[in-house]
This record gives C-alpha cells, structure tokens and sequence, in this order.
C-alpha cells in the first residue's frame, strides 16, 4: 500500500524536514533542559514550554494535556513513549511518587508492573521508532499501535501493528485463530491500513532488566487479504485454444516485509 499523503505538496514538506532531524532536535532539547518528567499511574507527565512543546508535537511524543493552570503547559507520554525517551535516547528522568529519580531498571520493573506485556510492546515500538517511523496507540483499530510515515497531519498511517512474542507463551493471545485473523485483516482493510505483526523473540533471555532488549530479536509479516478476482489467471491451451482458468480461494497472503 502506498503512502497516502493528505494533501498536495506535503510529501515534498516531510522530506524537507525528516522525522529523524525533529527526533534529534528533540533530544538536543530534552538534554539542555534536563527536562524531568512526573511518573502517574501508566504514563509520564512533563511539563513543557511553547518550544518544547512544538518539538514534541512535531517528532509525535505524548499528547498535551489540558489543566487549570494557564501559565503551564503539560504534554503526556505513553510508557513506551517514556521509556524511549529515558531508556534509548538517554535525554528524559522520570521522577517517581517519592520524589527520586527513577533509574531505567526501576522504571522498566514499574511499567512491567502496570502492563504485563510491556517487554514485548516496547520492543516493537522501539524496533519501528528506530527506523524513523512515527508510532502512536492503535486501541481505536483493535490493534497495539498504528505507524505512520512522517507526522500525522501530513500522512495517513500505513500499518496497523500487533506487537506479539514468538512461540506459545504470546502474553496477549493475538491472532491465534483463523477467525481472528480474518476479522483483523478485514478491518485493516476497511481503514485503508496493512496489518503488520511484529514478533519478538526473547531468546531466552527473559524480562529481568532493560539489558535484555539487546538479545531480543525481531521477525515482521504483513499480512494482506489475497483476492481471487486479482490472482484469478486465464491461460489458453497451446492446442485447443480453450481457456484454463484457475481459481484461487480468499485467503490471507503472509509476507515476511522490511518496514
């Protein structure tokens, strides 16, 4: 599925301003700033100035959030979104209930707490954050995340990712029956999106601390509705001349892809 950019000209905007360059500006930023962030429950508050929040907005970390105080702007940060910022960019501290900075094994053992399959999730949302990808939650899709090309004002989101782990012991359950699979597939399909899985093989190395993300290693797949009208092929008999048609059932095509 090709990009479906929103408007004339904004294809030529993303590639004047590369999601790479906004990230590394953000981080820049952070660093300077020795910005801190207020750990609440599932995600990360920060407080921000106008700059800061333009940055976050345009590299699609958090969401501002709306409060009394007029003279404060606060943006929040999903865990993986935190924990990018803190674990793999190295430009955020999140202070905890206490009043202590977090460290990044405490901050990974608190978020495994509140979500069982964070491992896995971050893994994937780092693994695609990496590649320049902007990632936001897919909750409204029935997916984990969805990943757009460059900013959402600009592009329409692509994929529709499950973030799922390898072997038998798949935490969330995903797409382990053909009607799941279908019914996943058709949706994506509604909303103009490819379903992109993303699975993570720990390798035995567990889930004790964030050093173990190094270990772990990624396999994608796409998987895509194969439509028998488009695969349907007419051949014509090099003899005869009657035509031989072959028919193909409505099935879901996997493909191993590089995002």
């Amino acid at each position: 599925m090709m990009p479906r950019w929103k408007g004339k000209g904004l294809q030529a905007k993303a590639n004047a301003d590369p999601m790479s360059k906004i990230v590394s500006q953000l981080q820049s930023s952070l660093i300077q700033f020795e910005t801190r962030g207020l750990l609440s429950s599932c995600s990360v508050l920060v407080e921000v100035d106008a700059e800061l929040a333009d940055l976050l907005n345009r590299s699609c970390f958090g969401r501002p959030r709306i409060t009394a105080q007029e003279d404060k702007q606060w943006f929040q940060l999903d865990m993986e979104e935190a924990f990018y910022l803190c674990f793999s960019l190295k430009c955020l501290k999140v202070i905890g209930e206490d009043g202590s900075i977090k460290s990044n094994e405490e901050l990974w053992d608190y978020f495994k707490s509140k979500k069982l399959v964070f491992p896995v999730s971050y893994k994937v949302y780092s693994h695609l954050r990496h590649k320049n990808w902007v990632v936001r939650s897919g909750l409204q899709y029935g997916v984990d995340f969805v990943a757009y090309r460059h900013h959402p004002a600009l592009v329409h989101s692509e994929y529709a990712v499950l973030a799922l782990s390898e072997g038998d012991n798949d935490l969330n359950g995903r797409l382990r029956v053909w009607s799941d699979v279908h019914c996943t597939v058709r949706l994506c399909g509604s909303v103009a999106k490819t379903l992109l899985t993303v699975i993570v093989n720990s390798n035995n190395q567990g889930a004790n601390s964030p050093s173990c993300l190094e270990h772990y290693t990624v396999e994608q797949r796409t998987i895509t509705r194969w439509n028998p009208e488009r695969s349907r092929e007419d051949q014509t008999g090099p003899k005869n001349g009657t035509k031989k048609s072959t028919k193909h059932n409505d099935l879901a095509g996997t493909v191993k892809d590089k995002v």
